[in-house]
């Protein structure tokens, strides 16, 4: 007679997750890159990350060094960066460059306000006295006058980036 094999209740299996030789290349390799980003940074910009001081040293030798032994330091950075948690190093470096977007996004903004400003007049001029209270209506209007002149006697944009520091200070003096 054939015996099943049945497992008690209190036999637990255990998983076991097989990670192949191609994928832990393939995570070092993003561990490299993501040392990579970091050594192209500004120490100054640099100090805000929360690195260990083996990682801090090392990037700042990579940033002295150049050709092979640069490549060799940046695979150092990479075997360092597999004792640390690269999460919020990652988060750090993610927030910096969605910083930088933000406010191009804002600059194009207020370029398009700018824009709105010159062209229409008084309806736009309107629209920035609601988003801010502060503003100089004689100011702008002014200004305005002044860049459409200058814009139909093709001559120097001087008011009409005069309009773009005024709505950035604006901008700026609201924030704070």
């Amino acid at each position: 007679m054939a015996r099943k094999n049945k497992r008690e209740p209190w036999e637990e299996e255990e998983e076991i997750i097989w990670v192949s030789k191609s994928e832990m290349k393939r995570d070092m390799e993003a561990l490299q890159k993501l040392g990579e980003e970091l050594v192209a940074l500004k120490p100054a910009v640099l100090a805000k990350f929360p690195l260990d001081e083996d990682l801090r040293e090392a990037i700042a030798d990579a940033q002295r060094f150049e050709k092979e032994a640069r490549r060799r330091q940046l695979q150092r950075i990479g075997k360092l960066m597999r004792a640390v948690d690269p999460e919020p190093i990652q988060a750090a470096l993610d927030l910096l460059n969605n910083k930088h977007s933000q406010q191009s996004i804002e600059l194009h903004k207020l370029e398009k306000m700018r824009d709105r400003v010159v062209a229409e007049g008084d309806k736009a001029i309107n629209d920035v006295m609601a988003l801010h209270p502060k503003a100089d209506r004689q100011k702008l209007r002014q200004l305005a006058r002044q860049a459409k002149k200058e814009q139909e006697g093709n001559k120097p944009p001087k008011a009409y980036r005069e309009i773009f520091q005024y709505l950035k200070a604006l901008k700026a003096e609201s924030e704070a």
